[in-house]
């Protein structure tokens, strides 16, 4: 097994993520098989419990795991599936040694960090590296780690100990550190400055690991003599220098890695120059080339609560993209912050409320994310009410599919308190209710969570057809709370169809208005295992009915002719910020220059 780990210095937020993908995707071009591992320093077990607004969206896997999103951008990029054992915590080390000294395996010793916490991370990046993760048998030829954090930083201490005896103990040839660091330009002098990368490079050495690769982000291209500076001062060959200079579309990352030999200097370093061939990208390429050049638009109305922070709703984002870009549409995203609908908007601040319902109006869909807690849930309501009423194609996840239940039920049914447990526990209406086998008292990991199994009983609906007239479905799930099975007689008898349901019959998961041109909510997130030469199905549907190729789509079960398969892009991605002077930005507090998730966005605050 070759392992290749990537570090990042000076500043956070660098694209230690977007980078690390690439050289995986890189490697993978070359022909070898490639696994990844996400090393987060912090103590949760993971990432399940932490707030959006911190940390941008949680990713789920199919065993469940909700993890960083990271792990999101590895999927995407190398098209593969990962467990929850790729993303190693804080957490979760310290809790695999304490259980292990409360069994008594460490034979009545003094545990401590070194040797017993160090050890335990290495056991692990070794166990999962061997997972393998594309379909195929047996274990991937390389792994790429990504430690996240900053070099320096207290909490990362005892994982880059542990990753220092870990290099010394697979060998040289079998280890090589990508240390990803910035370059900064002074707008004064005009100049790029080497020291802060001297002086990381320098605490990484300090700490026990020499980088063979620098990738220094920058606003343009390193000068040679920058370059020269560096090689001196940081003791890297200077051809093993690579510069990540700003791009309006971050899948010209790998190309730029490409362009720069990074994946040789990788593969000598790996001494796999023997064995990987030439990287193959020109499906890459391709799809690159068609979205630099796309320009009718289509417009989609993201109404949701974490609207300030991009990150939230990433992989929303991508399956966006991916559906966009396979009808050939260039996407312009406008974000509508769901409390900014509700009428005690327009009392408070009627230029904002009039400002959201405007972005709302001008949307050729609308689309309501998952979410949880009471804020802008009215917002969302009246999202979902607007759409099924003016005939605008609707899809609701998660969350966004018990809104719209309960906006029928309002609406229709004339059930005026309609509502979920969620909000209103002692609603005489519960539309919604608490699962049966959820905890109440624990909040980590106890969802319904991964892939679960949707079977269509109404094989004629349209999701059936986007999904290519399959009989059943496996996508991955997270939430608590579900539609009430005793109320479904009554919503399908005033024209709802719930055309998916779980194996029992009495979990609804695929809801849809026969009589809408395309109103779908789905209790699942389709999102996560949107991929770009394979978009999720009913993104594409949203897609395709927003721009008025549905009928042609569902013709084709569920394809969309003359798309390209594989490589993505997503450069001209435009967001409006439907907000007074709201500004969109990404977790790590960027709002532009930055590509770390992906958001390579042209953001307009209204």
């Amino acid at each position: 097994m070759k392992y290749v780990l990537v570090t990042g210095g000076v500043v956070s937020g660098l694209g230690k993520g977007v980078t690390a993908s690439s050289i995986g995707l890189l490697l993978k071009a070359c022909g070898l098989r490639v696994t990844s591992i996400k090393i987060d320093p912090y103590l949760n077990t993971d990432a399940g419990t932490m707030s959006p607004f911190e940390h941008g969206e949680v990713f789920v896997l199919d065993d469940g795991g909700e993890v960083d999103l990271d792990l999101g951008n590895y999927e995407r990029f190398l098209d593969i599936k990962l467990t929850r054992d790729n993303n190693i915590t804080t957490g979760k080390i310290y809790q695999y040694v304490i259980d292990k000294e409360r069994r008594g395996d460490y034979l009545g010793k003094t545990v401590q960090v070194v040797p017993h916490i160090t050890d335990a991370i290495q056991e692990w990046i070794e166990r999962v590296a061997k997972v393998p993760v594309d379909g195929q048998e047996g274990p991937a030829d390389v792994c790429v780690i990504e430690l996240g954090g900053t070099i320096g930083d207290i909490e990362s201490m005892p994982f880059i100990e542990a990753l220092g005896q870990f290099s010394y103990r697979v060998g040289p040839g079998n280890f090589c550190l990508i240390h990803v660091s910035l370059v900064p330009v002074l707008n004064v002098v005009g100049e790029q400055k080497t020291k802060p990368t001297q002086h990381s490079v320098q605490g990484l050495r300090r700490l026990g690991l020499t980088p063979n690769i620098l990738a220094c982000r920058s606003t343009k291209a390193l000068e040679e003599n920058v370059k020269g500076k560096l090689a001196q001062f940081c003791h890297v060959p200077a051809e093993n220098i690579v510069t990540l200079y700003d791009v309006p579309n971050i899948w010209h990352i790998p190309l730029l890695l490409k362009d720069q030999k990074a994946h040789e200097a990788i593969l000598k370093g790996l001494n796999l120059l023997g064995v990987a061939r030439e990287p193959e990208l020109k499906e890459w390429i391709a799809r690159t080339k068609v979205f630099d050049k796309l320009h009718d638009p289509v417009t989609i109305a993201m109404v949701g609560k974490y609207t300030g922070l991009s990150d939230s709703y990433l992989s929303v984002l991508k399956a966006l993209l991916h559906a966009s870009v396979a009808c050939h549409r260039k996407l312009i995203v406008k974000w509508v912050a769901a409390s900014e609908l509700e009428d005690i908007a327009a009392e408070e601040a009627p230029d904002v409320y009039k400002a959201a319902w405007d972005c709302l109006k001008g949307a050729d869909g609308v689309l309501v994310p998952g979410g949880f807690g009471d804020r802008g849930v009215q917002g969302k309501i009246l999202a979902a009410k607007y759409a099924r009423e003016k005939n605008v194609p609707f899809l609701g996840i998660c969350l966004g599919m018990q809104i719209a239940v309960i906006e029928f039920a309002r609406s229709v049914l004339g059930l005026h308190d309609a509502n979920s447990t969620e909000f209103d526990p002692e609603t005489t209406n519960p539309c919604v209710i608490f699962m049966p086998e959820g905890s109440k008292t624990h909040m980590g990991g106890t969802m319904r969570l991964g892939s679960r199994r949707t079977y269509f009983n109404v094989s004629a609906c349209t999701s059936a057809k986007l999904y290519g007239n399959v009989s059943f479905v496996d996508e991955r799930h997270r939430h608590r709370y579900e539609v009430n099975p005793n109320i479904i007689s009554h919503l399908q008898n005033a024209g709802l169809s719930f055309v998916g349901r779980d194996k029992t019959g009495q979990r609804m998961e695929i809801v849809e208005l026969p009589s809408h041109p395309f109103f779908v909510g789905v209790q699942f997130h389709p999102e996560f295992k949107s991929r770009p030469g394979k978009p999720s199905a009913l993104f594409l549907g949203l897609i395709a009915a927003a721009c008025g190729r549905l009928e042609t789509v569902l013709h084709d079960n569920g394809h969309v002719k003359r798309s390209v398969s594989n490589g993505m892009s997503n450069g001209h991605t435009i967001v409006r910020m439907c907000k007074n002077g709201g500004t969109m930005k990404s977790a790590n507090g960027s709002v532009n220059g930055v590509y770390r998730n992906g958001n390579g966005m042209h953001l307009e605050g209204n």
